[in-house]
């Protein structure tokens, strides 16, 4: 789904679900759940509290050895009210189901931090909301921007994705200044990466998305940090216009040393290879003198001749503003292996 991620206009409403038995959110359904859940569950439940909603096919390949198992799991959370679910309605094929939290995984999550639901700003229908926003298309496409990496590390062990901040938890932060798509940082052995994420899907313009520079560059100011913007477009032929007016636009920043740029798009990456991803060697850094090709995710605090960042400038570890919870680790727990009998 990453190098073909679903357009907004595709979704057409939601499918007629199927009606399944499901558990009353009652005092005596949460002390069952208090040996039910598993230390995976709960990941479960602080994602979606998060980032809103991930499609199954996400959640599965992050933190399931299969879509079998996963899949099954899925269904009894959903039974359990701890996940609720919807299936949009799409033009070609059939959409996976896309989970949201329900209200047994709200008062799972308040009561692990000693809140009431209200205090989450949960309420069900506003959740359940997501399912007709006009920008449920961009959401996903986030979600499986950073799914595609957590999958990754399975297959590469030395490398994690350490941190993964949602839009609303950006905006919470730097809202008065640039909104960003989300903030992420990167782990591979040669050291870390941390970024702002501009995911595009052609929906805006190219002097929107050129101008949101000034927003970054009054950040580096205010901060006195230089993190990385990657800007994730849909095509390189909208790659390469896009770039074209972000070059005019950093030009004329004060300091566009401040703000490092760099564009990659989706149909760049290989779809033969096994477990494509945006760690892979497709980023075009921006304006940087002797620097031609392409380079791997991790490759461009070197290029760019960033120091590496710092445990104390590092958002991933600042205190939540009021009303937000403290930002969940990306990657699923380790699971316990099972030994043979």
């Amino acid at each position: 789904m990453i190098t073909n991620p679903t357009r907004q206009r595709a979704l057409h409403g939601l499918k007629p679900a199927r009606s399944t038995p499901r558990v009353a959110n009652s005092v005596e359904h949460q002390a069952t759940l208090a040996w039910r859940l598993t230390p995976r569950d709960k990941w479960i439940i602080r994602m979606l509290h998060e980032h809103r909603v991930l499609t199954a096919t996400q959640i599965t390949a992050c933190a399931f050895p299969s879509f079998r198992s996963g899949r099954q799991r899925l269904r009894e959370l959903f039974q359990w009210s701890v996940l609720d679910r919807f299936q949009p309605a799409i033009v070609l094929g059939t959409a996976p189901m896309h989970y949201i939290l329900g209200p047994a995984g709200a008062a799972v999550l308040a009561g692990e931090h000693g809140l009431d639901v209200k205090d989450l700003g949960y309420r069900r229908d506003r959740t359940m909301s997501i399912a007709h926003h006009q920008r449920l298309a961009h959401t996903i496409g986030i979600t499986e921007w950073f799914t595609t990496l957590i999958a990754r590390t399975h297959h590469h062990p030395d490398e994690i994705l350490s941190a993964w901040w949602s839009e609303v938890r950006c905006a919470r932060h730097f809202g008065d200044l640039v909104r960003p798509d989300a903030y992420g940082r990167w782990h591979t052995p040669t050291g870390d990466t941390e970024f702002f994420l501009e995911f595009d899907l052609s929906t805006e313009t190219v002097a929107r998305v050129a101008r949101k520079l000034h927003g970054y560059a009054h950040l580096a100011t205010a901060t006195a940090i230089t993190t990385p913007v990657l800007i994730w477009l849909p095509t390189s032929r909208r790659e390469v216009t896009v770039r074209r007016q972000l070059h005019h636009t950093w030009h004329d920043l004060d300091q566009p040393h401040r703000v490092p740029v760099a564009t990659a798009a989706a149909d760049r990456l290989n779809p033969d290879h096994d477990h494509p991803s945006p760690a892979d060697t497709i980023w075009a850094p921006l304006a940087v003198a002797g620097s031609d090709g392409r380079y791997a995710l991790h490759d461009l605090t070197r290029l760019w001749n960033l120091p590496a960042p710092s445990p104390a400038n590092n958002p991933a570890t600042d205190v939540a503003p009021p009303g937000l919870l403290p930002p969940p680790a990306p990657m699923p727990p380790p699971q316990p292996r099972r030994t043979a009998r």
